[in-house]
């Protein structure tokens, strides 16, 4: 993609500064244009799995679906659930809710139901009909106030890739989807064919787009939500986003947050097309892919120094602050269950704060999925287990558990409370290439104020001596064996860093 001028002299700035050691007493950059998503955290909660506000609905709907011993079907979580629970979404500190899809389901297949929500039961005309396992209309329209209440923002989740098998749509409009046995599916089987044997809209076609742009408008307008995340978006083609669904979404509620699903950990280069479409941000999968193999597997931190460069190099500063990065999420296994099985809990504690660390400083907006929180494991189905009981009051969560919920609600204070890591420049300070061990080190900066980030993904201690100028910075991790605080002598920074350790310190830049 083309990157406006402003945004490569900028660019180049920041790789020049990162390969000449960085100049400490250079005035800062001028502050981007402020955009107040750039300060949000985001909770993406799978709705049936998280709380039962109303076990009046669990059996309503499509039957033989409710099961809470099996894992492809219901287990009572909706909206009420929800709702109840955003006084301790707010106490950790997050500020955005991202539920799983609302829309009515297929009936049962096999042993499977759409518990998720991403198989809608889709009919022309359009219903817009709501999962009654969820809840009501009048359960949105109490989530959304009581979000906005406690200061914070409802995201949409939405598809318009493809339908449920054996939605009513297929029966009713069989040429409004693609063949998997065409020959576009077979040289483009991103585009023309179905995902997962999911019946794959056409959307090239002027009928189907304007059933789906439709269909998405309607909702919104009933929604009003604060953001859209798009599901499965690298398999629809841009021009119908940037034609059809963006215009129609954003006409409906202005200042709609976008964000896309371009699921390939490889470049974070695949997601250019759908900004390009009109989508302000999108997840950072090959970021994630990084986290986990240098933290969760034992690999080198240059994977995230390397995911966080290309970011910056491909899309530019601006486009990579707006990505989105996590350490998991509902379709990847949880990050504890990444860690070798015979991990101390010792261990995976300072890896799982390694992460989170990492998630809440570097450019990105992040989100976490229900239950990283506390440290919950899972892989496959199982990455989808109900948030347990325990969760909900601190003086029954397991110790590690009140750990790590403690960790994440001081770097969501930090995450909202410094606008340098919102959207201040991101300087690579030292990496594990420069001889140091397996150390990252990287600072954030805007105006007068800077945070200082170090990692050690070595089991050993680590010193490290950087280039930094200034006043004295302050850890904010208050972790144990990492230094509470440390002095620059001679514009350089020297910090020892215990085994598998993350500090973040903070202080002025002169």
């Amino acid at each position: 993609m083309k990157i406006p001028v402003a945004s490569r002299a900028q660019l180049l700035a920041l790789l020049v500064a990162a390969c000449a050691g960085t100049n400490p007493h250079a005035p800062a950059a001028p502050a981007p244009p402020d955009d107040p998503w750039l300060r949000q955290i985001i909770y993406l909660a799978v709705t049936d799995r998280f709380a039962n506000g109303d076990p009046g609905n669990d059996a309503l709907g499509q039957p033989d679906c409710l099961d809470p011993s099996m894992p492809s079907l219901f287990h009572g979580g909706d909206l009420a659930g929800l709702r109840s629970r955003v006084a301790y979404m707010k106490d950790l500190g997050v500020t955005v809710l991202w539920p799983t899809p609302l829309p009515a389901q297929v009936p049962r297949r096999n042993d499977a139901c759409g518990y998720h929500g991403y198989w809608a039961d889709l009919v022309d005309p359009d219903e817009g009909a709501l999962e009654p396992k969820l809840g009501t209309w009048s359960d949105v329209e109490a989530l959304g106030s009581t979000l906005h209440a406690a200061g914070m923002r409802l995201m949409l989740d939405m598809v318009v890739n493809h339908t449920g098998r054996g939605a009513r749509i297929v029966g009713q409009r069989p040429d409004w989807f693609h063949s998997d046995v065409s020959p576009e599916a077979q040289e483009s089987p991103e585009l023309f064919h179905s995902l997962n044997g999911l019946p794959d809209f056409a959307q090239e076609k002027p009928e189907v787009a304007a059933y789906l742009t439709a269909m998405s408008r309607r909702w919104v307008e009933r929604v009003k939500p604060d953001a859209i995340r798009m599901d499965t978006a690298k398999h629809v083609p841009p021009e119908y986003f940037a034609h059809d669904f963006v215009p129609a979404v954003r006409g409906a509620v202005p200042g709609l947050f976008l964000v896309a699903e371009v699921f390939d950990d490889r470049k974070i280069a695949r997601a250019a097309p759908v900004l390009d479409a009109g989508f302000d941000s999108a997840f950072h999968f090959p970021l994630h892919r990084a986290l986990v193999e240098s933290l969760a597997k034992g690999g080198s931190l240059d994977l995230v120094a390397d995911a966080v460069a290309d970011g910056v190099a491909t899309l530019g500063p601006d486009r990579a602050r707006h990505l989105v990065t996590m350490i998991d999420n509902h379709d990847l296994p949880r990050f504890a269950s990444e860690l070798p099985p015979d991990t101390s809990a010792a261990d995976r504690f300072a890896r799982s704060a390694m992460a989170l660390a990492l998630l809440f400083t570097l450019p990105g907006i992040p989100q976490l999925y229900y239950g990283d929180e506390l440290g919950l494991a899972g892989a496959g189905l199982g990455n989808r287990l109900d948030m347990p009981a325990w969760a909900w009051n601190e003086a029954t969560r397991p110790p590690e558990a009140r750990a790590l919920f403690a960790l994440v609600q001081r770097l969501a204070k930090l995450r909202t409370t410094a606008p340098e890591l919102a959207t201040g420049t991101y300087v690579e300070v030292a990496r594990p290439r420069a001889g140091s061990g397996n150390v990252l080190a990287f600072e954030r900066a805007l105006g007068d104020r800077r945070v200082l980030v170090v990692v050690n993904g070595d089991a050993s201690p680590r010193t490290v001596s950087l280039a930094r100028g200034g006043p004295a910075l302050h850890d904010v991790m208050q972790l144990p064996g990492v230094p509470t605080g440390i002095s620059p002598a001679a514009g350089t920074v020297t910090v020892t860093m215990p085994p598998l350790a993350a500090g973040i310190y903070t202080g002025p830049t002169q």
